[in-house]
């Protein structure tokens, strides 16, 4: 299971965050999804909401997966945030719990960088 959810963060990570693709979390994220940062709203939808006014206001906007660590239902991935020349903009700790293969949960922290 452990490597089952990580393919599924690194496939998420890819469509939703690097190529753009919003709709993608409907085959990742669950509709109930429950969401721990105060910016984003609750649910799928509030998801995919809010990253696609992210994108079109960061079109460059992409997340280089650095680590992935899974336990049972938990994944926690370790990302930079780089802009197009490849420097890193900032830090960030993703912690998602999953359910029936889907994102269920999650928790963030950031640090930004210089």
């Amino acid at each position: 299971m452990k490597e089952k959810n990580k393919e599924v963060i690194r496939k998420f990570y890819q469509e939703f965050f690097n190529d753009h693709v919003v709709e993608s979390a409907d085959k990742y994220v669950r509709e109930d999804y429950i969401q721990h940062n105060p910016g984003v709203d609750q649910g799928r939808e509030s998801l995919k909401s809010a990253f696609a006014d992210k994108f079109v206001a960061d079109p460059d906007f992409r997340l280089d997966i650095q680590m992935l660590i899974a336990e049972e239902d938990m994944v926690a991935v370790y990302l930079k945030n780089v802009d197009s020349q490849g420097n890193t903009k900032c830090r960030v700790v993703d912690i998602y719990r999953l359910e029936d293969g889907m994102l269920a949960e999650h928790w963030d922290v950031l640090q930004p960088c210089g």
